[in-house]
């Protein structure tokens, strides 16, 4: 039997039917519900059927492509009803007949690995975050063909703390479509447009950005900046932003906007902060053509010097002061950078690309299955 070379070992099963079973929490269908769309969007022209299993209350239908069947859970919401409820999910997709369950949270890899036992099937794990060092996996050791990770920051961590999984880790680069040209200062008659995103997780202290972008204001350059925000955040903000005296100059919208939309009206997206998660606004905001100045530490994969972003070495007040003034300054260096991270994300982020390794994975791991 042939090595894969990722935990798999298995024949060519490139004829092999694949049904998986998507499992999405819903942080998924919150942070990463461009990723999910893209994903059902890719599996869908290669005519792979797909059932969903969501929170019973999401709205999914403008992530879900018209093939893909939905599965809402818990059937019953009512204390003490998880056994019943978990019964009935392993009915409902008993019916689909899967091959594969995949796990997009790790939210959800209890109910996961429990799914995978009821119905014998390999389960996919996906991990978007860097590990705690107290953080336990709960995966099932006979079940688990693989662990995803969308940056390799993450899979290198990974198998840094759990070596008895090593083999298992594979990388999936997380797909998007790149605009035509770069939104970076594309229309000279409207007003500099710069966005911050928080953090999917957590509170982030962005008073150093601010204090920036008061300097940068009061010695008269003339924009605008755009907070994507969260009802954890906006609170805290929206009084730093009110004692800085630069209300007229920030706007705060929430999390639930279209990302691409909003930042097709940028020219320039900070990442301030050091992010321990794969950060999908970053990555769409690459794609888009915004030049982007994002802070090195973390997951930081897609924010390479000189060809995808300018780096803030400390992220303090200063720093971001200096490096979004150079940007603001020279325009056609701004330019210039946000074409040369569009060209990288065309070459290394496509959604087909992803679709594919996907589907692949789907496959080795049921043929990793019937051979342990």
């Amino acid at each position: 039997m042939a090595d894969l070379g990722n935990g798999f070992s298995a024949k060519d099963s490139g004829e092999r039917t694949v049904r998986p079973v998507l499992i999405a929490s819903s942080h998924t269908l919150s942070e990463y519900s461009l990723y999910l769309h893209r994903l059902l969007i890719g599996l869908a022209d290669e005519s792979i059927p797909v059932a969903l299993v969501c929170p019973d209350k999401s709205e999914v239908q403008s992530v879900v492509s018209p093939t893909t069947e939905i599965v809402r859970h818990p059937a019953i919401r009512l204390p003490f009803m998880g056994r019943e409820n978990r019964k009935i999910l392993v009915e409902k997709i008993d019916k689909f007949k899967p091959t594969v369950i995949h796990c997009l949270c790790e939210s959800c890899a209890a109910l996961a690995r429990q799914v995978s036992k009821d119905l014998d099937l390999p389960y996919l794990l996906s991990i978007n975050d860097l590990p705690k060092e107290s953080r336990q996996l709960s995966v099932s050791m006979k079940r688990l063909a693989g662990i995803i990770a969308p940056a390799e920051s993450i899979a290198d961590n990974l198998r840094k703390n759990y070596p008895n999984l090593a083999d298992r880790i594979k990388q999936i680069k997380m797909g998007t479509f790149v605009s035509e040209s770069a939104c970076c200062f594309s229309r000279p008659e409207r007003l500099t447009a710069v966005a911050v995103a928080c953090p999917a997780k957590g509170k982030t202290d962005f008073g150093k950005f601010l204090s920036a972008i008061k300097r940068l204001a009061v010695e008269g350059r003339e924009f605008m900046t755009i907070i994507i925000g969260d009802g954890t955040n906006e609170k805290p903000l929206r009084s730093i932003i009110s004692a800085l005296g630069i209300s007229a100059n920030v706007s705060i919208i929430p999390r639930t906007e279209p990302w691409r939309e909003v930042l097709l009206v940028c020219d320039i997206f900070v990442e301030p902060y050091r992010n321990n998660f794969f950060n999908p606004i970053l990555l769409e905001a690459l794609s888009v053509g915004t030049a982007v100045a994002g802070c090195k530490g973390g997951v930081d994969d897609l924010i390479i010097e000189d060809r995808t972003a300018a780096i803030l070495t400390k992220s303090d007040e200063q720093d971001i002061y200096y490096s979004l003034g150079r940007l603001l300054d020279n325009r056609q260096s701004a330019m210039n950078l946000a074409a040369k991270a569009q060209d990288f994300v065309r070459k290394n982020h496509t959604v087909s690309k992803m679709a594919a390794e996907t589907i692949k994975i789907y496959r080795q791991a049921q043929s990793w299955y019937n051979h342990t």
